[in-house]
């Protein structure tokens, strides 16, 4: 949203251009400098870090929703996307301290106890994405007071059952990586073998083996050899690889088994 009339309309007559009760929430995870991050949002009436996310529109599918979502989060469009489950429990709209009613009322003239369009239980469709933290651009909007980065290992504590997201889009995604070649996007367009092991042990959480797992990789035709070395010094010119295109987008239409 980019000014106050759009969020008073939002919030007054949202229901001619959203679906009430059915939300998507985004994971959107990025790899940098050896960590793995996670992209949070919060703003003027929720104060709790939260996943990106929002309401579906009419004209849009789940996947067009999210791919807008994390489009409008991080600058960039068509990330890799999976859904990684529905969230409908009962009560998951309770506010849980992140909502902070009366700046609500202040802005939009809203009260949370009031009926209204987006009042009553949501369910959230979950969505994993995967991007480069290098080119991405963490965008907050008019309502927003902060969108960045924080390491999976120390993330605040966050609003109504994100917490609980949170978990099952990284399983998801660690169980999704070895069927779907993901790390094309976020890595350097040469690496060396170590270089994208360490990738793997990073996304994953895991420790692989230091020549199976890349021997995998070649096997599959998925990386291939470049003729060029990195000079670090005598006895130490470790060959460069970059993934290949034809194998790699087929191998995200098709999936494959990397483990």
């Amino acid at each position: 949203m980019n000014d106050l009339q759009q969020l008073k309309d939002f919030f007054s007559k949202g229901y001619l251009d959203y679906r009430p009760n059915l939300t998507v929430d985004c994971a959107i995870f990025g790899y940098h400098n050896g960590e793995l991050q996670l992209l949070l949002v919060k703003n003027k009436i929720v104060t709790m870090w939260c996943l990106p996310g929002g309401y579906v529109r009419n004209d849009e599918s789940l996947d067009q929703a999210a791919t807008r979502v994390t489009a409008e989060r991080t600058g960039i469009g068509n990330l890799f996307l999976r859904q990684f489950k529905t969230f409908g429990d009962p009560g998951r709209n309770d506010p849980r301290g992140a909502v902070d009613a009366q700046k609500l009322f202040e802005i939009a003239q809203v009260r949370v106890d009031e009926p209204n369009w987006f009042s009553g239980e949501t369910a959230s469709v979950g969505y994993y994405a995967i991007t480069d933290i290098i080119n991405a651009k963490p965008t907050a909007d008019f309502l927003s007071t902060g969108c960045q980065w924080f390491s999976i290992n120390n993330l605040p504590k966050l609003g109504f059952d994100h917490d609980e997201m949170v978990p099952e889009a990284l399983l998801t995604m660690r169980m999704q990586l070895y069927h779907f070649p993901i790390g094309k996007n976020l890595l350097q367009q040469k690496f060396t073998l170590k270089e994208i092991k360490h990738f793997y042990e990073v996304m994953s959480g895991k420790q692989l083996n230091a020549s199976n797992f890349p021997n995998k990789l070649i096997s599959l035709g998925l990386i291939v050899k470049l003729d060029e070395k990195r000079n670090i010094g005598a006895h130490r010119s470790p060959t460069y690889y970059k993934f290949d295109e034809e194998t790699y987008e087929n191998a995200l239409r098709e999936g494959l088994v990397l483990a």
